[in-house]
């Protein structure tokens, strides 16, 4: 072997990353077109995986990386440090990382999780709900912001996203990865939207791989609910989109747009909140799946609801 191909092969080798050695981990985009509005990746490569949405990049936004041994990236949050809350969360779901190795009731009997056992003590629950440890007090919103409000603790990543392992698990429970909820909703129609991505997400032969992105409203005055006394942002509407990529590399597209409202709608046909993701980013301003060459994300992002609700099985 000369010296040429053993350069380019250690440069291959020196390239790869956690994710890269997952059994079916989404690299970015093919290169089959031109993509104008994709995230720049000079400072981080992983900006350019398909789940990401279109950075924001001012001053008050940080994204925050949550990484597991064994799995790579679990999430991401763009959070913004000034409203202490998140605009969005996003991963992928693969045959690498949709195997249930952990049960959320098994907080309830943890003895070496300082959380759980602390929420035990003065909750009588061990969910391992805590501040997040990467962001400072005065940016980060704290555990005792959820007591006495008429809100619960509503995952963006939820928890049964993540049941590969007891540390993937853990970071849901991260309160940058929580918004304030309505039990009629946390409980109800956005109950039975997660049941359905997590349907399509652990499917091996619905997906390759399923990119997700999930938030709520906060940039836009009109569509946030309320505030709390401690300043908490309540979103007056909250999103999902997901973007397939079936095993033959062929992708899809979708997004449920719901109202946060006291109405319990659980049961209600999830076709009723379908919309196409080019709609959700009217409503939100966010760039979503923008990693995408641009005849596709424009192709996918403007999918007819017949042809949703037929591509997606929610006839």
């Amino acid at each position: 072997m000369n010296k040429v191909l053993l350069a380019l092969l250690a440069l291959l080798l020196t390239a790869c990353n956690d994710d890269d050695k997952l059994p079916t981990a989404a690299k970015p985009a093919a290169s089959d077109g031109p993509n104008l509005n994709a995230n720049a990746t000079e400072q981080q490569s992983d900006y350019g995986r398909l789940e990401f949405p279109r950075l924001r990049g001012d001053a008050a936004s940080v994204v925050l990386m949550r990484r597991v041994a064994g799995y790579g990236l679990n999430y991401a949050i763009e959070y913004d440090t000034q409203k202490r809350t998140q605009r969005w969360t996003c991963w992928q779901w693969h045959r690498g990382n949709c195997g249930t190795n952990w049960n959320r009731g098994n907080w309830d009997k943890e003895t070496t999780n300082e959380w759980a056992m602390l929420n035990m003590r003065t909750r009588g629950w061990g969910d391992p709900f805590q501040p997040d440890p990467d962001l400072p007090a005065g940016q980060r919103t704290e555990l005792d912001e959820y007591d006495d409000i008429p809100y619960q603790r509503g995952h963006i990543c939820a928890s049964a996203d993540r049941l590969n392992s007891k540390d993937a698990n853990e970071q849901t429970f991260y309160l940058s990865n929580i918004m304030p909820q309505k039990k009629s909703l946390n409980e109800g129609i956005w109950q039975d939207m997660e049941s359905k991505m997590q349907s399509w997400g652990r499917s091996d032969s619905f997906r390759r791989t399923l990119y997700v992105v999930k938030g709520g409203t906060i940039d836009n005055e009109a569509y946030i609910r309320a505030r709390t006394a401690t300043g908490l942002v309540v979103p007056r509407y909250f999103f999902m989109a997901a973007l397939c990529e079936d095993n033959q590399g062929r992708f899809k597209a979708i997004a449920f747009w719901v109202e946060h409202t006291d109405r319990n709608e659980k049961g209600q046909p999830l076709r009723n909140y379908v919309r196409n993701v080019r709609q959700v980013e009217q409503f939100t301003g966010l760039d979503l799946f923008c990693n995408l060459p641009d005849e596709t994300e424009n192709e996918v992002e403007t999918a007819s609801l017949a042809q949703m609700l037929n591509d997606w099985s929610l006839q």
